[in-house]
């Protein structure tokens, strides 16, 4: 090809620098404005995606969606019997509020102290100290088998055995003022005796502000208790009580008073006739 000739070829080259010479001289956009568009663009697009999921929120929450989960019937609660017991927590129909029951005893174990949530009538269980229970002891003494000896010191009684030992009980005696000594023999024996209180201890009573029956027929309320021994022509008995916790104290108008079960055993083992020793 002569210089002279046209080559449309060179022609499309010629233009295709040109452009490119156009495009590197053009004068570039600020950043700042590139910046400023790309942060407007993500703000929009922020809001529009807040306004959908609202728009979502609120469709899932509608009173209609509301209505029909309220109607899906709940699984029954099931509490642990460990929760449960010993009180039951029962929901009656019709009612708002649930209803405590106490459930019935099942074992005295279960309602030991007078149950878990309701305690028992407290009662008196004072009983007799161990010093003052029944033992079998020696004795070196001359006294016979079926004598009694009282120690009111000690609080104690001895109904003599033979073969040198002693059957010990413990015992009340007379309080200050109405203690006494001496040797009187058992005239009479009974069971479960009438008790009549003498004048002297009517009055007694009545100046400390407490009235004494006449007389009240035996059994387990009379001060008397189970058996007494009557001691001599006097007014003094050896008798049972219901009150143990007095034994081995001294609280009594000058009688003994003993456990029912003691005199009991003493009242058995002994007989009308028989030698009383108060020291």
């Amino acid at each position: 090809m002569g210089n002279g000739d046209y080559d449309p070829r060179l022609g499309r080259v010629r233009r295709f620098l040109q452009d490119t010479d156009d495009t590197s001289t053009r004068p570039e956009e600020p950043a700042d404005d590139r910046t400023h568009f790309c942060s407007s663009t993500f703000m929009i697009r922020l809001v529009v995606f807040a306004i959908v999921a609202l728009a979502f929120s609120f469709a899932q929450y509608s009173p209609a969606n509301a209505a029909s989960k309220r109607s899906i019937p709940r699984p029954p609660v099931v509490l642990s019997p460990d929760l449960t017991d010993p009180w039951l927590l029962q929901v009656r129909p019709g009612k708002k509020n649930p209803v405590i029951t106490s459930p019935s005893p099942r074992s005295a174990s279960a309602t030991r102290g007078g149950g878990l949530f309701k305690k028992a009538k407290k009662q008196r269980t004072r009983g007799v100290a161990p010093e003052f229970l029944p033992q079998l002891v020696h004795y070196t003494g001359a006294e016979a088998p079926g004598t009694i000896i009282i120690d009111t010191g000690a609080r104690l009684l001895y109904l003599v055995l033979e073969g040198g030992k002693a059957q010990r009980y413990g015992v009340g005696v007379g309080r200050p003022g109405f203690e006494w000594a001496g040797v009187h023999t058992v005239t009479r024996m009974a069971e479960w005796p009438d008790w009549t209180p003498p004048p002297e201890m009517v009055a007694r009573e009545a100046d400390r502000g407490r009235l004494l029956p006449a007389s009240m027929k035996g059994g387990p309320n009379n001060p008397l208790g189970a058996r007494a021994l009557y001691l001599g022509d006097t007014l003094y008995r050896i008798h049972g009580s219901n009150e143990p916790w007095t034994i081995g104290h001294d609280v009594s108008s000058g009688c003994f008073r003993m456990v029912n079960a003691d005199v009991i055993d003493l009242y058995s083992r002994d007989q009308v006739g028989a030698k009383v020793i108060v020291r």
